[in-house]
């Protein structure tokens, strides 16, 4: 059982496909569909061709034990079609978000190969994201960046009975724990996300995954240099840690409303969207993480910030 779509249905017009178009974002699409070829062409393959470019005396050596290189490369290989199986559903799921047809030999699509460097980056960088926020290893880093924020808003609207009643927004949502675990202390929120990587995932995660522990993550996969051991490069975990569907239905203390009216997601920059009059007075509290020091003009950002919360 998922979050129901209406969650994410309530994008804002900028998140349409005609948008997506004319800005010639389907490139994010591609970098999920691009992430196995292109992974393997840069993290493995090009180091096989240095390899074997080595003196046959030097390669051989090297590829015996202690060094066992070649065997090492093959274990990198299969934990990057771990991470691709990843990027695989995101890319169903965008499919289906925007309404383009699913790939066929027969019938090449325009937009397959169009991702650029940056858009295959933060491919990259949005599948080793989860190893933060979706796997049970991550839990240290949430709990020291997360609880104290859903402490803060647990105090603040303590004396409250009907949590639902209150409005939270959360910009710079990314891949939505915190606006998960926001939802399933059974208040209303509203996550904001300027990069389409991270909402296409988030969409997934929170919409469509169809379990616990369903996929191999291996976030370190791809780092060659600041590790002790391969094994930590090799490192895998599970994600997500939880399914998010059975979690907020079975933990839903929304006084009774479902969660699609207490959880929805808006595209766009967050002064944009939300400096605007009819975003006036409009939450009862804003709360965020990793995401303040993405302003470029701090003051436009307090701004915004007063501008969406309620006087008293």
């Amino acid at each position: 059982m998922s979050c129901p779509q209406d969650a994410w249905d309530a994008l804002e017009p900028s998140a349409s496909l005609i948008t997506l178009k004319s800005l010639q974002s389907l490139a994010l699409i591609s970098s999920f569909r691009q992430y196995r070829k292109v992974a393997h062409l840069n993290v493995t393959h090009r180091r096989r061709q240095n390899f074997y470019a080595l003196p046959s005396t030097e390669w051989q050596l090297l590829s015996t034990p202690p060094f066992n290189f070649l065997s090492t490369l093959d274990q990198i290989d299969d934990a990057i079609d771990g991470n691709a199986d990843i990027a695989r559903e995101i890319l169903k799921t965008g499919l289906e978000s925007f309404g383009l047809e699913s790939e066929s030999p027969e019938k090449p699509s325009d937009w397959h190969n169009t991702a650029k460097a940056s858009d295959l980056d933060k491919a990259r960088c949005t599948i080793r994201q989860f190893y933060r926020d979706w796997s049970a290893e991550g839990e240290g880093e949430r709990r020291a960046s997360y609880e104290p924020v859903l402490h803060e808003i647990a105090i603040a609207f303590a004396a409250l009975g009907d949590k639902g009643a209150v409005r939270i927004l959360v910009p710079g949502a990314g891949l939505g724990r915190l606006l998960f675990e926001i939802c399933r202390e059974g208040y209303s929120v509203e996550g904001n996300e300027i990069s389409y990587h991270q909402l296409l995932a988030s969409n997934w995660v929170l919409n469509h995954a169809e379990r616990a522990k369903h996929f191999d993550l291996f976030p370190f996969v791809s780092d060659f240099s600041n590790v002790v051991s391969r094994a930590d490069q090799l490192k895998m975990v599970k994600v997500p840690d939880v399914h998010a569907g059975t979690a907020l239905t079975d933990g839903d203390v929304g006084n009774g409303e479902s969660v699609p009216s207490r959880m929805i997601m808006t595209a766009g920059e967050f002064t944009e969207v939300y400096n605007v009059d009819s975003k006036k007075d409009a939450f009862d509290a804003v709360a965020t993480v990793y995401f303040i020091d993405t302003a470029s003009n701090l003051i436009r950002y307090i701004q915004t910030v007063y501008n969406c919360l309620k006087l008293g």
